[in-house]
């Protein structure tokens, strides 16, 4: 695979997709059906050329691999370089994996501007994979916030009733930090002369500097991700998103901004990052406190969900800047796991409205009776969300506590309960709407899975159970980038904390 620019092509095939899309010519229903095959076949090269990327990669390896090179704005030093390590390749994944299932997602759901849509959807493919490649900060920058437009317009234009309201709100919580981090960006070139993230990883910036930067950089972050208290966008966007952007949202996008902590806030700002730590570790344990408690008296399934992803997110941040082995694998396959776990969660709550049109947990009820395959797919997605051993969801929660044990008994044991409440309201949505009395008669008339919906949940099904029992599938090709991220973070405390740090490792 040397010399193949194959990052490129996972990156750019799909605005192939979008020219194709664009000639395709005939009557309303014509034109709909033959944009819905066009974005599938096109998305189905991304996820070729990503298992090509999995199977060639060296998990042996820190480096970045697969690097790409070449001049882009060479008048101010800004150069096209793309490249993976451990930690993004499986982003990467993630991003491929998802988006033909949401096409498949959305075959019948969309009936309106089908092209515009499937256009939408192939143009954040591009954006999303190129975030997670990109070894330039300004190329980063122009991938990360392209994001938001394409989403924009999911949800302002197929959305619900107040979609344009939360299409609002979610690109203007996200714009206002993401100006802070471009300023971040600029202060970095004007004072290290590069943009290259790999010599930024190398060499941080002085000390004095290095806590705005990290403050700048957080700002856009933290909203991302989101961490309370700027997580009020996410309930709005998710409950008024078509399922398949809410799908997206949730099992790819959320995840920038702990990739940002992990490519920049650790390894660029050590020092800073360190001295947020504790600031970090509380809003973490609040959003999985509060958030939790929020969602078990909610009415709304998709709400209840979208209030579960930011409990999920404060053990994503928890386990990042415990900078320990377990803690920063632990973030990782978090969100890895919930990535793959909240998406199918929005997919089941997608079959049933497809059915009455309503999120209400109160209309149902009772449809184990009539919908026994849709109830057995959904136990397994609600116990994963729940973290049961055996599933994906127990592993990432698990090592972050254990990370988060070794650095702060007190944070770790209150994120503890988390675990807890996060049993209540999942077992509680599933009670309510499986198993409780049958509100209405038109709830007990659904029908089951039919073929295509089944095929959508499998893979996600068999991906579960799979990095519930064998993950080191993934954790062993992450271990190396993350023992290098830790080496970074170590290497940039000052000289007297280091010392401290191997007194007690020695005492230990």
């Amino acid at each position: 695979m040397e010399g193949f620019p194959l990052l490129s092509v996972i990156a750019f095939s799909p605005l192939a997709g979008v020219l194709a899309l664009l000639m395709i010519r005939g009557a309303p229903e014509v034109v709909a059906l033959n944009s819905k095959r066009v974005a599938l076949f096109t998305s189905l090269f991304p996820l070729i050329g990503g298992i090509f990327m999995y199977l060639f990669f060296d998990g042996q390896s820190a480096d970045f691999q697969f690097v790409e090179d070449s001049g882009w704005l060479k008048a101010l030093g800004f150069r096209y370089q793309m490249g993976v390590d451990g930690i993004s390749m499986f982003f990467v994944l993630l991003s491929v994996f998802l988006t033909p299932i949401c096409i498949l997602s959305a075959w019948e759901a969309i009936q309106t501007r089908v092209r515009e849509y499937m256009v939408a959807f192939l143009i954040l493919e591009t954006l999303m994979v190129g975030t997670f490649c990109a070894l330039d900060t300004v190329l980063f920058y122009v991938f990360f916030e392209g994001v938001l437009l394409p989403m924009f317009l999911i949800i302002g234009v197929w959305g619900g009733p107040r979609r344009v309201y939360a299409s609002y709100k979610f690109f203007l919580y996200t714009l206002l930090g993401s100006v802070l981090m471009l300023v971040g960006m600029l202060v970095l070139y004007a004072q290290t002369g590069t943009t290259d993230i790999r010599v930024l990883m190398e060499n941080p910036v002085a000390s004095h500097l290095q806590y705005w930067l990290w403050l700048a950089f957080f700002a856009s972050f933290a909203v991302k991700m989101p961490m309370w208290p700027v997580h009020t966008w996410l309930p709005d966007a998710h409950v008024e998103a078509p399922t398949a952007g809410s799908v997206i949202l949730a099992g790819v996008l959320l995840k920038m901004g702990g990739y940002g902590f992990l490519r920049f806030s650790l390894p660029m700002f050590p020092e800073a990052s360190a001295y947020f730590t504790d600031f970090v570790f509380v809003l973490s344990v609040i959003a999985i406190i509060y958030t939790s408690l929020v969602a078990l008296v909610q009415e709304d399934m998709k709400k209840l969900i979208a209030y579960s992803s930011v409990a999920h997110m404060g053990f994503v941040t928890l386990g990042i800047f415990t900078a320990t082995m377990q803690g920063v694998q632990g973030a990782i396959f978090q969100m890895l796991s919930h990535g793959l776990i909240s998406g199918a969660l929005f997919l089941c709550v997608g079959v049933v409205y497809d059915r009455l049109h309503t999120r209400e947990m109160a209309r149902y009820g009772g449809i184990v009776k009539n919908m026994p395959r849709y109830a057995t797919v959904f136990m397994i997605f609600m116990l994963g969300s729940v973290g049961l051993p055996g599933t994906s969801g127990f592993v990432g929660e698990f090592l972050v506590l254990l990370g988060t044990f070794q650095v702060h008994t007190v944070y770790a044991a209150l994120a503890a309960t988390g675990v807890v409440l996060g049993a209540a309201y999942m077992l509680m949505l599933y009670r309510r709407v499986v198993f409780g009395p049958p509100a209405h008669n038109d709830a007990l008339a659904m029908p089951d899975l039919s073929l295509r919906e089944f095929w959508i949940l499998a893979p996600l099904v068999v991906l579960v159970l799979w990095l519930g029992v064998f993950p080191n599938q993934v954790n062993n090709k992450i271990a190396p980038s993350v023992e290098r991220l830790i080496s970074l973070y170590q290497t940039g405390q000052p000289v007297d904390v280091r010392a401290v740090d191997n007194e007690g490792q020695l005492a230990n």
